[in-house]
């Protein structure tokens, strides 16, 4: 991407002008906030504007607008309110004076409990998107209540262009435009959220419980004041506040869940409370609680076909997880209004994710590789994993707002942390038996089918146990600034902007393991490590029979009375060890101008990134270990321009041209390593300290009509140049590890383009017929097409396109919805299609590995006993679809897992 050395001549311009134009004689300030005359909660999103001057702003998430300078004379002040009716009056603004105006919108008939429902949640998202200079799309917290959702990443999904990971059938990670998790940003409160996980950037926010929010902001098009480290978008998590409402507020919620899989019943928790005090203080606390018992069954080959003619299968596994999630989460924040200049708030945030996971596996390796339903000899592992992971996350953001006389300065400091720990356990405890007779059926969902001797525990003897623990930490702290000032130049409005923000973040990973074997070394014969000595009940597996599973206790039993010294295995535990510090340090000036219905918003940012990794490899050739330290530094400069030009009152065309980066993941950084010789064969594994952060190159259209009451149709098509993308491969046999046969690392590939179009259609029906108006409708669909090059030295210079990994081509998401006073529906579909995982073998994509399309629905219903009261039941997952990913062609499994419905029922109590 072309690298920008100059700055905006524009904004030299606007800067200079600034200075030396103080233009019109200022006069007073206007300002106020806007509340529903219903509930007398604030409206944030409201457009207000001074109609003589073409001065605009959007409302806060408190309702408060401010002008902070205004000439003499006499103007019309105009609010608009998707929902509501428009509001219009005359202000006589004079010598140095101020101007409060208490603004009361009335809806268009809307009753109380439609105003926080369906409706509601859809009239708070639609004006943000109005409003905003840029593409963004908004998740209010009434809109959680509306989908049954039990984390942030579920709830996201609902959003136009965003789809999800998921593990074991929960939503992780999310995805932006079809793009991967790690090609997006998340933060909270504005400061940048760390990951728990010790290889990966993107934050897995299922750890985050939805009941401790009040928005979520998703951003396509980045502006210059925001970090330009994202390709899909950014994503903003808002905490609760007081202020978002204008008096107490208590909400409590009481929740059982039924997993299909594991027959289990979950109980749920969560309650959240806010209150202003003396009128300038603003207090919220949130909290949740969920501790839930589920499961899933699997069966993978992990892409090991052979597919000379007929294709045959080498390998394939069985598992089997018993799974434990409690989560615990907790918010308490702070507002103080100083005085009517002056805003100062804290944010606080403590998650904490404890994931408790057994695992049984049957491990099938033919001597030769199987064609279906051809038994022949095999040998088989059983094995057990066990461990407990806590995962947290706290986050202290300490901010304010200053208005002067011309200028307005916004500032923040923050720190945060997340921590993965994973105590001492079983990380396998493996059993092996030779068997003739083993065979599959189904090359996509194998089944297993063997003679009796397969299923019996004493076939089975133990070979090794491996024992692990480890630990991640993930702190980063941050300090940044904003400073604006509005005037008139040449009559026109004009805004200018500039800040700079400093972070640090160090990244650690610490990891220990103890191989347990050479049994008869110790003095254990044979009969102590058959597996009838460690076996348990065979668990219910749906797919085929599985035999015998192991329990962990005779396990822990056996190793803890052998020598964990002797059984350190030095390698692994050092070479998985790292410490990352990235420190970035950011400028930048950006500025807007109005001329009539255009708004030209302008800028360019300024990103310097210090990184040093320190680590170590072993080299088995010359059985040794070397340190692997690097220390580099890189910078950016990331232009951008957005046009935003109301054709109407109810069509807004946007157009913008951004440049963004996404640095490498801390995985794909690691500077550990391996290099294996056995015998004549020497292969390698690694990370890659060197890899050069992925930049791209954005342009964005959209066009957004807003129809009568509520209601939007939009078309949005973006095109993004990339450059230095990052993908897993074996250079094995190429280039300077031409001796290697096997090379595992991250490398850049050579360029990358994505192509897409987004559409969004939604619609509530208040003008129809009485019995209608409760009928909400909402549906997106977001088409992509993606090209990647890679390339190899093999006897000269070769290479093949590829899709993007983890680029959708086509992301969808739909709702149909009822509400009235009386009760609620809501069923919904969330829908993405196949997409690249993994490039096993870079010259041949038959090895190329896929994850199928997955289409998930779920309902809804609620029933509003009281204004205050409500019963809700949900119904996850209702078609039981299942996680399938393929090798090459669909038709050959690389994975495939099921996870069952899950139905929930509760009841909710919200006073304010």
């Amino acid at each position: 991407m072309k690298q920008f050395g100059s700055l905006s001549p524009l904004y030299l311009a606007l800067f200079a002008a600034s200075l030396a134009f103080p233009s019109t004689s200022w006069a007073g300030k206007v300002e106020g906030a806007i509340t529903d005359a219903a509930t007398k909660m604030p409206l944030e999103g409201a457009l207000i504007s001074i109609e003589e001057l073409n001065l605009q702003q959007e409302s806060s998430r408190d309702g408060r607008f401010f002008f902070q300078e205004v000439p003499k004379g006499q103007y019309t002040l105009v609010v608009q309110y998707l929902g509501g009716t428009t509001y219009r009056s005359q202000i006589q603004v004079g010598e140095v004076s101020l101007i409060n105006k208490q603004i009361e919108l009335k809806g268009q008939g809307l009753e109380h409990i439609q105003v926080v429902g369906q409706r509601g949640s859809l009239s708070k998202s639609l004006n943000r998107q109005r409003a905003a200079d840029n593409l963004v799309s908004v998740l209010s917290a009434d809109a959680l209540g509306n989908f049954p959702d039990t984390n942030i990443s579920e709830a996201l999904q609902r959003v136009p262009g965003v789809s999800i990971e998921r593990d074991q059938g929960e939503g992780r990670f999310v995805r932006i435009r079809g793009m991967a998790p790690d090609y997006n940003a998340v933060s909270m409160n504005g400061t940048r959220l760390p990951s728990p996980d010790s290889d990966r950037r993107a934050v897995a926010l299922d750890v985050v419980p939805a009941d401790l929010l009040q928005s979520v902001e998703v951003t396509k098009t980045l502006t210059p004041d925001m970090d330009a480290d994202s390709l899909g978008g950014a994503i903003d998590v808002k905490s609760l506040s007081a202020f978002d409402r204008d008096d107490s507020y208590f909400n409590v919620s009481a929740e059982g869940s039924y997993d299909e899989m594991t027959e289990s019943v979950n109980p749920k928790l969560a309650g959240s409370y806010s209150d202003i005090f003396q009128d300038n203080i603003g207090v919220a606390i949130a909290a949740s609680w969920y501790n839930r018992d589920f499961g899933s069954d699997n069966v993978e080959t992990g892409g090991k076909w052979s597919f000379d003619e007929p294709a045959v299968l080498e390998e394939v596994e069985q598992r089997d997880y018993q799974i434990n999630r409690e989560r615990v989460g907790l918010g308490a924040n702070v507002d103080f209004r100083a005085n009517d200049d002056n805003d100062l708030f804290i944010r606080t945030l403590y998650s904490s994710f404890v994931d408790t996971e057994t695992r049984n596996a049957n491990e099938i390796k033919w001597d030769d590789a199987a064609l279906p339903d051809a038994p022949s000899a095999a040998e088989a592992t059983r094995s057990l994993k066990s461990r407990q992971e806590d995962q947290s996350i706290i986050s202290i953001v300490f901010g304010g707002e200053s208005r002067f006389d011309t200028w307005t300065l916004n500032y923040q400091t923050s720190w945060s942390r997340a921590k993965a720990d994973k105590p001492r356990y079983i990380g396998g405890a493996d059993f092996e038996g030779a068997f003739d007779d083993v065979a599959y059926q189904d090359a996509t969902v194998p089944k297993i089918s063997a003679s009796a001797a397969f299923y019996s525990a004493d076939e089975y003897q133990l070979d090794k146990v491996e024992i692990a623990e480890s630990n991640t930490v993930d702190t980063m702290t941050a300090t940044k600034f904003d400073l604006s000032k509005t005037w008139l130049l040449a009559e026109k409005p004009v805004e200018f902007k500039f800040g700079a923000k400093y972070s640090a973040r160090a990244k650690e990973n610490r990891e220990d393991i103890w191989i347990f074997k050479d049994f008869d070394e110790q003095g254990i014969s044979d009969e102590q490590l058959s597996l009838s000595r460690f076996s348990a009940a065979e668990p219910d597996y749906n797919l085929g029979r599985f035999g015998p599973s192991i329990a962990a206790a005779p396990v822990w039993d056996l190793v803890n009375r052998m020598d964990s010294t002797a059984a350190k295995d030095e390698i692994e535990s050092r070479i998985n060890d790292f410490d990352i510090d990235e420190d970035i340090t950011a400028a930048y000036f950006m500025g807007h101008i109005d001329i009539d219905s255009l708004r030209l918003l302008a800028g360019v940012r300024f990103e310097h990134t210090a990184m040093q990794s320190q680590g170590s490899g072993f080299d088995e050739s010359k059985n040794d270990f070397f340190d692997n330290n690097t220390d580099r530094d890189y910078q950016h400069w990331l232009p951008g321009l957005h046009l935003n030009y109301k054709w109407s009152d109810k069509t807004v065309v946007r157009a913008s041209w951004t440049n963004t980066i996404v640095r490498p993941t801390f995985g794909q950084l690691a500077p550990g390593f391996l290099i294996e010789q056995d015998d004549d064969e020497l292969e390698a594994s690694f990370g890659n300290p060197d890899l050069e952060a992925l930049e791209a190159m954005n342009w964005d259209v959209s066009i957004e009509h807003y129809m009568g009451g509520l209601g939007v149709i939009s078309a949005s098509g973006f095109y993004k140049d990339i450059t230095n993308f990052i993908y897993e491969a074996d250079l094995g046999g190429y280039g300077k590890y031409q001796d290697f046969d096997k090379a595992e690392t991250y490398v850049n590939g050579d360029d990358a383009d994505i192509l897409g179009l987004e559409l969004a259609y939604v619609q509530e029906f208040g003008f129809m017929p009485e019995g209608w108006r409760g009928l909400i409708f909402t549906s997106n669909l977001t088409l992509s097409d993606s090209t990647a090059h890679i390339s190899w030295q093999d006897d000269g210079f070769q290479g093949r396109d590829i899709p993007l990994p983890s680029q959708s081509e086509l992301t969808a998401n739909a709702s149909f919805g009822y509400e009235n006073p009386y009760v609620s529906f809501r069923l919904s579909a969330a829908y993405k299609s196949e997409y690249l995982l993994e490039v096993t073998e870079l010259d041949d994509a038959a090895f190329d590995i896929y994850q199928e399309a997955h289409t998930q629905w779920d309902f809804v219903a609620k029933s509003f006993i009281t204004e205050d009261i409500s019963v809700y039941f949900k119904a996850i997952n209702i078609s039981d679809e299942p996680y399938y990913a393929y090798t090459g062609q669909s038709r050959y499994n690389a994975q495939y897992e099921e996870y069952g419905r899950t139905f929930q029922l509760g009841i909710q109590f919200i006073n304010y």
